[in-house]
């Protein structure tokens, strides 16, 4: 008999959120300088990503309403239908890489089958590429990243060999830093707060009642709530089925270091910094009233925040809130714009935003249908953008015996939101992504390069402190 499973109702949040305009979808990328070998990625994929047992099982959605979805071993289970081998056309070049990459991620994946797919991407220069997509109710982007991770060794001819089974057991480590960790850290108190309530959810796998969360999660629910609709901008409005994906070259830690340093602040406060400013460019350049450092546009970005346990640790699913941001776009020096950004920065951490909103993704994973379109209609207004920074190993990896060029993924922009800008931090660089609906940016690039030019622009203003001061 078939192994059966209840979806957690975090997770069933996630699946029910599945839009064709907006997939609950994963999406990474991984190059290479070199070409791997299609075989021995398969061997990869069968000794290390299928040592979860989670990865051989489908959804089964039950007929009868109120009946949560669950998980159930595919019988028919075969790892080449979840791994697929492409050429990237001429010219080859990241370009030519980024449309194809766009062009896959608008497509959904086939509910018959476990929800991820690899794609092996050749002739991406003189090396290639390689696609994760997995979909967020196997796992939040933390997960799903250490798993990643868990997949690759520190030289190029670690030996393939198969595993015991990891379905609880510790995944990749945890290299520290990000905007995840710096601000799940600092919701100590409020995740002691809900501690109870979250164990008691645990284990009758049920809904976080908010109203038992006392004075402190009572008033985050209260704010969260009455939040103004974010003010609409060109970034904002009805989505279509196409998206847009982009990344940047690597921006060296060093600099960004070499910022906070100067300044103040964390290496956080920075990267988010330079996304508001980047932000403002792209807005400014296409002739849009954003105000300036007396006043104008402010619009706020959802920050995923890992809500894990250390025993959490190593394990599916989904275990995070969210936190929303206010990006000060109108603050025109960059300066000025650091030191909001690093104030509100410092408002939030003492929030108890996150476990509200993972309360309130519990509740919507148990209610009907009516329940959960309610609940993302009532969030929808509150956000323009997704904004996520997972940490990444300090040093070079390889998969399938070849050295890891850059890598970076996307996360889902949940909320019917039409940007998502993704930072990864990964040996010595901060690699940049960004994600959005053709309709609303149709050249993300472009947005991406305002930000890459204002750490640029930042790092310039740290040099002049640096040379002022010998």
């Amino acid at each position: 008999m078939a192994k059966v499973e209840i979806m957690s109702p975090v997770d069933v949040a996630w699946l029910s959120m599945e839009e064709p305009t907006n997939l609950m979808m994963v999406n990474a990328i991984i190059t290479f300088d070199q070409p791997l070998d299609f075989d021995r990625v398969r061997q990869v994929l069968r000794y290390r990503w299928l040592r979860y047992h989670r990865f051989r099982q489908r959804v089964v959605r039950p007929p009868v309403p109120l009946l949560r979805p669950y998980w159930e071993d595919d019988p028919h289970f075969d790892l080449d239908l979840h791994l697929q081998r492409i050429a990237l056309p001429a010219p080859g070049d990241r370009a030519t890489l980024q449309e194809m990459v766009s062009d896959l991620m608008s497509g959904p994946l086939d509910f018959a089958r476990p929800p991820w797919k690899f794609i092996l991407i050749e002739n991406y220069g003189e090396g290639c590429a390689i696609m994760a997509r997995i979909h967020h109710c196997l796992a939040d982007g933390m997960a799903l990243v250490a798993v990643l991770l868990a997949m690759t060794d520190f030289y190029p001819d670690a030996p393939l060999t198969p595993g015991e089974p990891a379905d609880d057991g510790p995944m990749a480590e945890s290299w520290g830093g990000g905007l995840a960790r710096d601000l799940g850290d600092s919701v100590g108190a409020a995740r002691a707060a809900v501690g109870g309530l979250l164990r008691r959810a645990r284990r009758r796998d049920a809904a976080v009642g908010l109203g038992e969360q006392g004075a402190g999660m009572g008033l985050a629910a209260g704010r969260l709530l009455a939040r103004s609709p974010d003010p609409h901008t060109r970034l904002k409005g009805k989505l279509g089925v196409l998206k847009r994906a982009a990344w940047a070259d690597p921006i060296p830690l060093t600099d960004v270091k070499l910022i906070k340093n100067a300044f103040g602040g964390t290496v956080n406060d920075v990267l988010v910094a330079a996304v508001t400013g980047g932000l403002r460019h792209y807005l400014v350049d296409r002739g849009d009233d954003v105000g300036d450092d007396s006043g104008g546009l402010e619009i706020r970005a959802a920050i995923p925040v890992n809500l894990r346990r250390d025993d959490d640790n190593g394990k599916l699913g989904n275990r995070f809130g969210l936190v929303f941001l206010t990006l000060p776009i109108h603050i025109e020096q960059p300066l000025m714009r650091l030191a909001e950004v690093r104030r509100r920065m410092l408002e939030l951490k003492r929030s108890a935003e996150a476990p509200v909103t993972l309360g309130i993704l519990g509740a919507m994973g148990l209610g009907t249908d009516a329940f959960r379109e309610f609940v993302v209609r009532m969030l929808e207004p509150k956000a323009t953008l997704v904004l996520t920074n997972v940490p990444g190993p300090p040093v070079p990896l390889y998969l399938a015996g070849q050295r890891i060029r850059d890598l970076m993924f996307w996360v889902p922009q949940a909320g019917r939101l039409g940007v998502g800008i993704s930072i990864l931090s990964y040996a010595g660089n901060v690699h940049l992504g960004i994600v959005t609906d053709a309709g609303l940016v149709p050249c993300p690039e472009e947005a991406l390069a305002g930000v890459v030019a204002e750490v640029a622009r930042l790092k310039e203003l740290a040099l002049a402190v640096a040379a002022s001061s010998r």
